[in-house]
């Protein structure tokens, strides 16, 4: 497969992609599912799991390749950051404050962006997930707020290997052997019945159910097991439910 070439994309993420695919495709295997499921014309939200800090280039990789230049939504620390900070300010990605009075202002810049008629990758899960088996945990609702304010296809997305390089919350890569990583996209999350409706807690809620439960669906195709029945939320099991987890009597 060339190298995606889409001069369209801002010059900052042509420049991430020329730096990061090429070590991608030296140090991973790929197999590849489902991408006739993505959007080929106006703007859609795509919501994958979450478990390493890898796994968001995996899954970049795997949208680039298909002829897709998602926008994602990630912490704001990421784009305070050397470097890194200054390509993901100017490849068109959008910070999120979490936990703070411009929380909204990620909302108002990802709806901007569908009705632009790109795509917006959104983590439900909105840090790595604390299941102890890697699940997906219990969703926020910014994922399901934007596909209901936009009325667009919401897109779940399966990935699975990117730990066996980066483990959660490691520093440590482990390139050598080749690890297989695994990308499974899913037929759009059927949100009709809820379109037109009050957007209210009771629906964010249901809609990111749905949505949750597609994510996991496709991920137990790629892992070959059932998911938990019940889904491990951080709250329920006293644990914090952004940054690296800890104990919540410790936070507070």
């Amino acid at each position: 497969m060339t190298t995606p070439s889409d001069h369209s994309r801002p010059f900052t993420y042509r420049l991430a992609i020329a730096i990061v695919r090429p070590l991608l495709m030296l140090f991973t295997k790929r197999e590849w599912a489902g991408a006739e499921n993505l959007p080929t014309q106006g703007g859609y939200v795509v919501c994958p799991n979450h478990y390493s800090y890898l796994e968001p280039l995996v899954f970049g990789h795997f949208l680039v390749d298909h002829g897709h230049s998602p926008r994602y939504l990630g912490k704001v620390e990421v784009f305070r950051a050397p470097v890194v900070g200054a390509i993901v300010r100017h490849a068109d990605q959008i910070p999120v404050y979490r936990e703070s009075g411009r929380a909204s202002d990620a909302y108002r810049a990802a709806v901007a962006a569908v009705r632009a008629g790109k795509g917006v990758a959104i983590y439900p899960e909105g840090t790595l997930t604390r299941d102890p088996d890697l699940w997906p945990m219990r969703g926020k609702t910014g994922a399901a707020r934007v596909a209901l304010e936009t009325q667009c296809p919401v897109i779940p997305v399966a990935t699975w290997g990117a730990h066996e390089v980066l483990a959660p919350y490691s520093k440590r890569l482990r390139l050598l052997p080749r690890k297989t990583v695994k990308v499974r996209a899913g037929a759009p999350v059927d949100l009709d019945d809820l379109y037109g409706r009050e957007i209210s807690t009771e629906v964010l809620l249901e809609a990111t159910a749905r949505i949750m439960a597609a994510i996991t669906a496709e991920l137990e195709v790629l892992r070959g097991e059932k998911a938990p029945v019940v889904r491990f939320d951080p709250r329920t099991h006293g644990v914090t439910s952004i940054g690296r987890p800890r104990p919540l009597e410790e936070a507070s």
